[in-house]
């Protein structure tokens, strides 16, 4: 899942953008700030009373008309996708959105000005590596209703195509492709929003552009332009007088690339499954792409990826010397059998601990757990992680035998499959948060066979001990 590689990259410094709100008129202020490891993208709102935050996740998307929309306990986001694919384009991996209205500034409707604030603050490596995920198989979402698809395939990094079809005489069928994520910044940025005639004319009516001076949309002419229509857009937009291009625009902008439209659709789609909130290593191919079957597809990924990596048992190469041996972790661990319960520590780094400890029939709780079907007991498999988690706690002070480890508290524990004599249990920890004051917050799974037997989350205290 991770990519051993590549580091995960945050902005060096903030960064402030102002305009109004495509669809609000309002007024806003976007900043971009730097954020922590493992943050991934969020936004947070403080025009609001606590500045509520809210990440950007595809299961908080609650409509997708004219945008992406993002709503949690009451606090929105609106048209979150041109943001959003500027620092995927730029290979951000985290960044708070700080945000005094609901929705960023549409700018000239495309990520262009995003990038050179990005640009401008700056990007800094960090010290984790960045989660991937990589695609073995085609995974697909189908649109019944509108014959929208996407489908995700294999691919050696994440690639994007997509076709456009408006079946409109001014725009029919049109296609775009990104084959390095790169070029995002040259070839697929300043590609803006669209419209056709007849939805500005509806939007207008309802008064649902507000922040729309014609140079952040591209309009498409697709009907008679009626002189009372030409009246409407001109108060609307302020402009003096308005006609219409020979290749069916109005003449408030010129094209930046032939392929514009499919250009902006592919945009979109880069900042709709920004809210997988994992990198793909895959290859995405969009037909008639919308941000409806963009999250629908984003969601479905996204818990392809969670099912997937909850059964994501560590690779272990048994062949390869331990980190640990059983005698290293005695050095560590207070413990002593028949209460110790890692033999071999296979992996370990700053952050997460690999272990094992093979099941015999002569531990000593066979006797009385149920002699005639013997089963190792759950508390006990949870016992067996926290010694694993306890290695990793204790490496990071000097002189581990001094210490001790307290649990403080067990949460979410689940316990799938039974563990019996014969079996060898693997444990994968990972700090879910950096150790501070002594305290260790970690989330544990065991496996056997490659197959998930126990979860928990495990916090506990390292306590200094004046003399055992």
């Amino acid at each position: 899942m991770s990519n051993a590689m590549v580091k995960q990259r945050t902005i060096n410094k903030e960064v402030t953008l102002t305009g109004v709100g495509l669809h609000t008129g309002k007024e806003v202020t976007l900043t971009f700030k730097p954020a922590p490891e493992n943050h991934g993208y969020s936004f947070v709102r403080i025009d609001l009373e606590g500045s509520p935050a809210i990440k950007a996740d595809a299961n908080y998307v609650v409509n997708t008309q004219r945008g992406t929309n993002l709503e949690k306990d009451g606090v929105k986001i609106q048209t979150s996708e041109h943001v959003l694919a500027a620092l995927v384009g730029m290979e951000v991996d985290n960044c708070i959105l700080e945000l005094n209205a609901s929705e960023p500034p549409i700018m000239d409707g495309s990520s262009k000005f995003f990038v050179e604030a990005i640009e401008k603050a700056g990007i800094v490596e960090q010290a984790a590596c960045r989660e991937e995920y990589v695609v073995k198989e085609v995974i697909s979402y189908l649109d019944e209703e509108t014959g929208s698809e996407i489908i995700v395939m294999p691919s050696d990094e994440y690639q994007i195509t997509t076709m456009v079809d408006f079946g409109t005489k001014v725009l029919g069928t049109q296609n775009a492709s990104l084959k390095h994520i790169s070029d995002f910044k040259d070839e697929i940025s300043d590609s803006r929003t669209f419209s056709f005639l007849h939805e500005i004319e509806m939007l207008l009516e309802h008064g649902l552009i507000k922040g729309g001076d014609l140079n952040n949309a591209i309009v498409y002419v697709d009907k008679e332009l009626s002189p009372e229509t030409m009246e409407k857009l001109r108060s609307a937009f302020g402009k003096d007088k308005i006609s219409v291009k020979p290749n069916g625009i109005l003449d408030n902008l010129t094209l930046h690339h032939p392929n514009e439209a499919a250009r902006h659709k592919l945009l979109d789609v880069i900042g709709d499954l920004a809210l997988i909130g994992t990198r793909i290593r895959g290859k995405i191919i969009a037909n008639k792409p919308g941000h409806h079957v963009n999250t629908q597809f984003a969601k479905k990924l996204s818990k392809v990826i969670k099912l997937e990596s909850r059964n994501k048992a560590p690779k272990i190469d048994l062949s390869v010397p331990p980190v640990k041996d059983v005698n290293q972790i005695m050095d560590m661990l207070p413990h002593r059998p028949p209460f110790l319960f890692v033999d071999k520590i296979l992996e370990m780094s700053d952050s997460h601990v690999v272990g094992l400890k093979n099941v015999t029939m002569n531990e000593p709780f066979f006797v009385g757990h149920f002699p005639g079907a013997p089963v190792m007991p759950g508390v006990i498999i949870v016992e067996a992680m926290a010694q694993t988690g306890g290695i990793l706690a204790l490496s990071t002070v000097p002189d581990p035998e001094n210490y001790l480890t307290y649990f403080m508290k067990i949460n979410n524990v689940k316990f799938k499959q039974q563990v019996n004599p014969g079996d060898t249990l693997i444990f994968d920890l990972k700090l879910m948060s950096p150790i501070r004051r002594g305290i260790v917050l970690m989330n544990g799974q065991a496996y056997v066979n490659d197959k998930l037997v126990a979860e928990a989350e495990l916090m506990a205290q390292i306590v200094k001990t004046k003399n055992i």
